[in-house]
């Protein structure tokens, strides 16, 4: 090669995938509580995920220490021979109304003791600043990329910090509607690096069919079922 050509740096994708069904009967919003494991339908979800990434060129897996999480990554690992590594930086966000039931209609938002903590939807008020999660996701998503240089890597996480971070990279603005979020469950959002510079985000839903019509993007809110459970 003469001193005049460059390399073109390698190609790595991380794929950031949220965690399929939780069993739930009780609606509680679960945020970082442990005992919250994948329903049945939760557990087809994780082995749809798992058998679309089949025959991806995965090189490292890697979950947030939640239940739901280690359960949906576990298969993906499986079929690629893969130990599941954790990091904590995939955690859910932290989020006041941990434990509370969260229904349309019903629960934490009619008591008057909650209110304090709706006052601000920009940081926000009720739980962890979303510039804090950007900085974990980012550094976490990093972490993957240099894990599986040249391959691709999978990272399974929750719903808000996914989009989140997702929100950062395509510049869009951090506070917005929860019910407008495109991060369906057992969803990959796929962020594709050249080097260390991130190219492009993909998006796709594996097992869109399997997902409760009411727990879709842009769905309509149904009474007793909030899309908040399912973080």
């Amino acid at each position: 090669m003469s001193g005049s050509e460059t390399t073109t740096p390698e190609l790595t994708v991380v794929h950031l995938v949220r965690h399929g069904e939780v069993h739930n009967p009780d609606g509680v919003l679960y945020g970082r509580r442990d005992g919250y494991h994948l329903s049945d339908l939760g557990r087809q979800m994780a082995d749809r995920v798992a058998e679309h990434l089949r025959d991806r060129d995965i090189t490292y897996v890697v979950s947030s220490p939640l239940e739901r999480a280690q359960e949906t990554a576990e298969p993906i690992a499986k079929a690629h021979g893969l130990d599941l590594a954790t990091d904590a930086r995939l955690l859910e966000a932290e989020n006041v109304f941990e434990g509370k039931t969260f229904g349309v209609g019903d629960g934490a938002l009619r008591k008057p003791g909650n209110w304090k903590h709706l006052t601000n939807p920009f940081k926000p008020s009720w739980g962890e600043p979303y510039v804090e999660q950007v900085v974990r996701m980012t550094s976490a998503l990093e972490t993957a990329r240099d894990a599986a240089r040249g391959h691709e890597a999978v990272a399974v996480s929750h719903q808000l910090p996914i989009w989140i971070v997702r929100s950062f990279a395509e510049k869009r603005r951090l506070w917005h509607d929860p019910r407008r979020r495109q991060c369906t469950l057992a969803s990959m959002t796929s962020f594709t690096y050249r080097g260390d510079a991130l190219v492009s985000v993909g998006y796709s839903e594996p097992a869109r069919d399997l997902v409760p019509a009411h727990l879709l993007a842009g769905a309509k809110p149904v009474k007793g079922k909030s899309k908040a459970f399912g973080a």
